[in-house]
Protein backbone atom coordinates (compact mmCIF):
# COMPACT_ATOMS: atom_id res chain seq x y z
CA UNK A 1 0.00 0.00 0.00
CA UNK A 2 1.38 3.19 -1.24
CA UNK A 3 2.12 6.41 1.13
CA UNK A 4 -0.60 8.09 -1.31
CA UNK A 5 -3.50 5.34 -0.69
CA UNK A 6 -2.55 5.35 3.36
CA UNK A 7 -3.13 8.97 3.94
CA UNK A 8 -6.12 8.92 1.39
CA UNK A 9 -7.79 5.98 3.22
CA UNK A 10 -6.47 7.43 6.58
CA UNK A 11 -8.31 11.13 6.18
CA UNK A 12 -11.49 9.84 3.96
CA UNK A 13 -12.29 7.46 6.68
CA UNK A 14 -12.07 9.89 9.41
CA UNK A 15 -14.10 12.10 7.23
CA UNK A 16 -16.62 9.63 6.76
CA UNK A 17 -17.14 8.72 10.43
CA UNK A 18 -17.68 12.32 11.21
CA UNK A 19 -20.31 12.78 8.93
CA UNK A 20 -22.48 9.88 9.74
CA UNK A 21 -22.07 9.87 13.72
CA UNK A 22 -22.60 13.40 13.93
CA UNK A 23 -25.25 14.04 11.19
CA UNK A 24 -27.63 10.60 12.81
CA UNK A 25 -26.53 11.11 16.56
CA UNK A 26 -30.56 11.23 17.77
CA UNK A 27 -31.40 7.79 15.83
CA UNK A 28 -28.28 6.60 17.98
CA UNK A 29 -29.69 7.68 20.93
CA UNK A 30 -33.12 6.13 20.34
CA UNK A 31 -31.87 2.48 19.81
CA UNK A 32 -29.94 2.70 22.77
CA UNK A 33 -32.46 4.39 24.90
CA UNK A 34 -35.03 1.39 23.07
CA UNK A 35 -32.23 -1.28 24.46
CA UNK A 36 -31.71 -0.25 28.10
CA UNK A 37 -32.77 -2.52 30.99
CA UNK A 38 -35.01 0.23 32.49
CA UNK A 39 -37.03 1.27 29.10
CA UNK A 40 -37.50 3.78 27.16
CA UNK A 41 -39.27 5.96 28.70
CA UNK A 42 -37.14 5.84 32.00
CA UNK A 43 -33.86 6.35 30.05
CA UNK A 44 -34.80 9.79 28.80
CA UNK A 45 -37.58 9.02 26.53
CA UNK A 46 -37.04 11.87 23.40
CA UNK A 47 -35.29 14.07 25.80
CA UNK A 48 -31.98 14.97 26.07
CA UNK A 49 -31.54 13.43 22.11
CA UNK A 50 -27.47 14.82 22.03
CA UNK A 51 -26.41 13.23 25.43
CA UNK A 52 -22.98 12.06 24.93
CA UNK A 53 -22.60 13.77 21.66
CA UNK A 54 -19.14 15.01 22.80
CA UNK A 55 -17.56 11.20 23.29
CA UNK A 56 -18.83 10.24 20.29
CA UNK A 57 -17.32 13.74 18.59
CA UNK A 58 -14.01 12.28 19.95
CA UNK A 59 -13.99 8.84 18.40
CA UNK A 60 -15.36 8.62 15.60
CA UNK A 61 -12.49 10.35 13.55
CA UNK A 62 -9.69 7.91 14.79
CA UNK A 63 -12.36 5.36 14.86
CA UNK A 64 -13.54 4.80 11.28
CA UNK A 65 -9.74 6.57 9.94
CA UNK A 66 -8.15 2.59 11.88
CA UNK A 67 -10.79 0.55 10.30
CA UNK A 68 -10.63 1.78 6.83
CA UNK A 69 -6.41 2.00 6.62
CA UNK A 70 -6.34 -1.48 8.19
CA UNK A 71 -9.60 -2.58 5.37
CA UNK A 72 -7.63 -1.14 2.92
CA UNK A 73 -4.34 -2.25 3.66
CA UNK A 74 -4.91 -5.71 4.34
CA UNK A 75 -7.32 -6.18 1.00
CA UNK A 76 -4.26 -4.56 -0.64
CA UNK A 77 -1.75 -7.59 1.10
CA UNK A 78 -3.87 -9.90 0.42
CA UNK A 79 -4.19 -9.47 -3.45
CA UNK A 80 -0.61 -8.88 -3.96
CA UNK A 81 -0.73 -12.94 -5.08
CA UNK A 82 -1.61 -16.50 -4.61
CA UNK A 83 -5.30 -17.62 -3.80
CA UNK A 84 -6.97 -14.81 -2.59
CA UNK A 85 -6.10 -12.51 -5.47
CA UNK A 86 -8.48 -15.52 -7.66
CA UNK A 87 -11.93 -13.15 -8.62
CA UNK A 88 -14.39 -15.80 -7.06
CA UNK A 89 -12.28 -15.21 -3.38
CA UNK A 90 -12.62 -12.12 -3.18
CA UNK A 91 -16.02 -12.09 -0.74
CA UNK A 92 -13.97 -14.02 1.38
CA UNK A 93 -10.64 -11.24 0.96
CA UNK A 94 -13.14 -8.69 1.79
CA UNK A 95 -14.57 -10.81 4.69
CA UNK A 96 -11.09 -11.01 6.18
CA UNK A 97 -9.89 -7.21 5.56
CA UNK A 98 -13.17 -5.66 7.21
CA UNK A 99 -13.08 -8.21 10.23
CA UNK A 100 -9.54 -7.40 11.10
CA UNK A 101 -10.35 -3.47 10.41
CA UNK A 102 -13.27 -3.86 13.10
CA UNK A 103 -10.78 -5.97 15.82
CA UNK A 104 -8.32 -2.74 15.49
CA UNK A 105 -11.15 0.07 15.36
CA UNK A 106 -13.09 -1.47 18.43
CA UNK A 107 -9.70 -0.36 20.58
CA UNK A 108 -10.80 3.07 19.93
CA UNK A 109 -14.39 2.54 19.56
CA UNK A 110 -15.59 0.73 22.59
CA UNK A 111 -14.81 3.37 25.39
CA UNK A 112 -16.18 6.10 23.18
CA UNK A 113 -19.41 3.97 22.62
CA UNK A 114 -19.29 2.68 26.98
CA UNK A 115 -19.26 6.72 28.06
CA UNK A 116 -21.76 7.78 24.77
CA UNK A 117 -24.17 5.22 25.79
CA UNK A 118 -24.68 6.02 29.58
CA UNK A 119 -24.79 9.56 29.04
CA UNK A 120 -27.39 8.29 26.14
CA UNK A 121 -29.18 6.30 29.07
CA UNK A 122 -28.51 8.73 32.36
CA UNK A 123 -29.32 12.70 31.34
CA UNK A 124 -28.56 13.34 35.07
CA UNK A 125 -24.98 13.20 34.31
CA UNK A 126 -22.83 14.88 31.74
CA UNK A 127 -20.20 12.88 29.28
CA UNK A 128 -17.04 14.16 30.99
CA UNK A 129 -18.66 12.89 34.65
CA UNK A 130 -19.84 9.52 33.38
CA UNK A 131 -16.25 8.76 32.39
CA UNK A 132 -14.56 10.34 35.61
CA UNK A 133 -17.27 7.88 37.36
CA UNK A 134 -16.16 4.84 35.36
CA UNK A 135 -12.56 5.35 35.49
CA UNK A 136 -13.10 6.31 39.40
CA UNK A 137 -15.27 2.90 40.21
CA UNK A 138 -14.06 0.53 37.12
CA UNK A 139 -10.28 1.80 35.81
CA UNK A 140 -9.55 1.70 32.69
CA UNK A 141 -10.66 -1.80 32.37
CA UNK A 142 -14.61 -0.32 32.83
CA UNK A 143 -14.19 1.49 29.47
CA UNK A 144 -13.70 -1.21 27.54
CA UNK A 145 -16.35 -3.10 28.98
CA UNK A 146 -18.27 -5.16 26.52
CA UNK A 147 -15.20 -4.97 24.17
CA UNK A 148 -15.79 -8.73 23.24
CA UNK A 149 -19.32 -8.37 22.21
CA UNK A 150 -18.94 -5.31 20.52
CA UNK A 151 -16.35 -7.42 18.37
CA UNK A 152 -18.69 -10.10 18.22
CA UNK A 153 -21.07 -7.99 16.78
CA UNK A 154 -19.13 -5.92 14.16
CA UNK A 155 -17.09 -8.37 12.97
CA UNK A 156 -20.56 -10.69 11.97
CA UNK A 157 -21.69 -7.21 10.65
CA UNK A 158 -18.70 -6.71 8.77
CA UNK A 159 -18.80 -9.94 6.91
CA UNK A 160 -22.63 -9.63 5.60
CA UNK A 161 -22.14 -5.79 5.12
CA UNK A 162 -18.57 -5.34 3.40
CA UNK A 163 -18.86 -8.53 0.95
CA UNK A 164 -22.27 -7.65 -0.25
CA UNK A 165 -21.25 -3.78 -0.86
CA UNK A 166 -18.37 -4.82 -2.92
CA UNK A 167 -20.99 -7.26 -4.65
CA UNK A 168 -23.07 -4.43 -5.48
CA UNK A 169 -20.78 -2.24 -6.71
CA UNK A 170 -19.39 -4.52 -9.02
CA UNK A 171 -22.54 -5.59 -10.32
CA UNK A 172 -23.63 -2.53 -11.24
CA UNK A 173 -20.65 -1.08 -12.74
CA UNK A 174 -20.30 -4.06 -14.93
CA UNK A 175 -23.83 -3.33 -15.89
CA UNK A 176 -23.79 0.17 -16.53
CA UNK A 177 -19.88 -0.78 -18.12
CA UNK A 178 -17.72 2.08 -15.96
CA UNK A 179 -17.13 2.49 -13.00
CA UNK A 180 -19.75 3.98 -10.15
CA UNK A 181 -20.15 7.23 -9.50
CA UNK A 182 -19.78 8.24 -5.81
CA UNK A 183 -23.69 8.39 -5.19
CA UNK A 184 -24.23 5.01 -6.74
CA UNK A 185 -21.91 3.28 -4.10
CA UNK A 186 -23.61 5.06 -1.23
CA UNK A 187 -26.81 3.47 -2.55
CA UNK A 188 -24.99 0.34 -2.46
CA UNK A 189 -23.50 0.79 1.24
CA UNK A 190 -27.56 1.65 2.24
CA UNK A 191 -28.62 -1.52 0.69
CA UNK A 192 -25.89 -3.60 2.65
CA UNK A 193 -26.16 -2.04 5.51
CA UNK A 194 -29.53 -2.04 6.41
CA UNK A 195 -29.40 -6.08 5.84
CA UNK A 196 -25.99 -6.49 8.27
CA UNK A 197 -28.26 -4.11 10.13
CA UNK A 198 -31.67 -6.27 10.82
CA UNK A 199 -29.53 -9.42 11.14
CA UNK A 200 -26.86 -8.20 13.79
CA UNK A 201 -29.78 -6.84 16.10
CA UNK A 202 -29.55 -9.20 18.89
CA UNK A 203 -25.73 -9.46 19.23
CA UNK A 204 -26.04 -4.74 19.65
CA UNK A 205 -28.85 -5.52 22.15
CA UNK A 206 -26.80 -7.96 23.95
CA UNK A 207 -24.00 -5.36 23.69
CA UNK A 208 -26.21 -2.39 24.45
CA UNK A 209 -27.39 -4.47 28.17
CA UNK A 210 -24.28 -5.28 28.97
CA UNK A 211 -22.18 -2.07 28.41
CA UNK A 212 -25.29 -0.05 30.54
CA UNK A 213 -25.28 -2.94 33.71
CA UNK A 214 -24.37 -1.93 36.88
CA UNK A 215 -20.71 -2.74 37.56
CA UNK A 216 -20.59 -6.21 39.42
CA UNK A 217 -23.81 -7.96 37.78
CA UNK A 218 -24.30 -10.67 36.06
CA UNK A 219 -24.93 -8.99 32.86
CA UNK A 220 -21.37 -6.93 33.52
CA UNK A 221 -19.98 -9.91 33.08
CA UNK A 222 -19.72 -9.74 29.31
CA UNK A 223 -21.73 -13.61 28.99
CA UNK A 224 -23.24 -13.15 25.66
CA UNK A 225 -25.30 -16.30 24.96
CA UNK A 226 -26.73 -15.35 28.62
CA UNK A 227 -27.56 -11.86 27.92
CA UNK A 228 -29.46 -12.77 25.08
CA UNK A 229 -31.29 -15.69 26.92
CA UNK A 230 -32.38 -13.54 29.62
CA UNK A 231 -33.51 -10.50 27.09
CA UNK A 232 -35.42 -13.53 25.10
CA UNK A 233 -37.20 -15.07 28.71
CA UNK A 234 -38.14 -11.34 29.82
CA UNK A 235 -38.81 -9.71 26.57
CA UNK A 236 -38.99 -12.62 23.57
CA UNK A 237 -38.57 -11.84 20.09
CA UNK A 238 -39.34 -8.42 20.31
CA UNK A 239 -36.59 -8.07 22.69
CA UNK A 240 -33.85 -9.81 20.80
CA UNK A 241 -34.94 -7.36 18.03
CA UNK A 242 -35.63 -4.07 19.89
CA UNK A 243 -34.18 -0.84 18.11
CA UNK A 244 -33.81 -2.73 14.66
CA UNK A 245 -35.98 -0.03 13.03
CA UNK A 246 -33.86 2.90 14.38
CA UNK A 247 -30.97 0.66 14.10
CA UNK A 248 -31.67 -0.32 10.67
CA UNK A 249 -32.94 3.49 9.48
CA UNK A 250 -29.40 4.86 11.24
CA UNK A 251 -27.16 2.17 9.39
CA UNK A 252 -28.86 2.30 5.98
CA UNK A 253 -28.79 6.30 6.33
CA UNK A 254 -25.53 6.19 7.69
CA UNK A 255 -23.80 3.78 4.89
CA UNK A 256 -25.38 5.78 2.13
CA UNK A 257 -23.17 8.88 4.14
CA UNK A 258 -19.99 6.95 5.69
CA UNK A 259 -19.53 4.83 2.34
CA UNK A 260 -20.40 7.18 -0.25
CA UNK A 261 -18.25 10.05 1.81
CA UNK A 262 -15.62 7.46 1.84
CA UNK A 263 -15.22 6.75 -1.50
CA UNK A 264 -15.66 10.63 -2.78
CA UNK A 265 -12.70 12.07 -0.01
CA UNK A 266 -10.61 9.01 -1.66
CA UNK A 267 -11.02 9.40 -5.40
CA UNK A 268 -10.77 13.25 -4.50
CA UNK A 269 -7.34 12.69 -2.37
CA UNK A 270 -5.89 10.27 -5.24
Amino acid sequence: MERREFVASLVAGGCAGMCVDLTLFPLDTIKTRLQSQQGFYKAGGFRGIYAGVPSAAVGSFPNAAAFFVTYEYTKALLGTGGVFALPHVAPVTHMLAASLGEVVACLIRVPTEVVKQRAQASLSSSTYNILLATLREEGVRGLYRGYGSTVLREIPFSLVQFPLWEYLKTLWSSRQGHTLYSWQSAVCGAVAGAVAAFVTTPLDVAKTRIMLAKAGSTTASGNIPLVLYDVWRSRGIAGLFAGSIPRMTFISVGGFIFLGAYEKVRRTLL
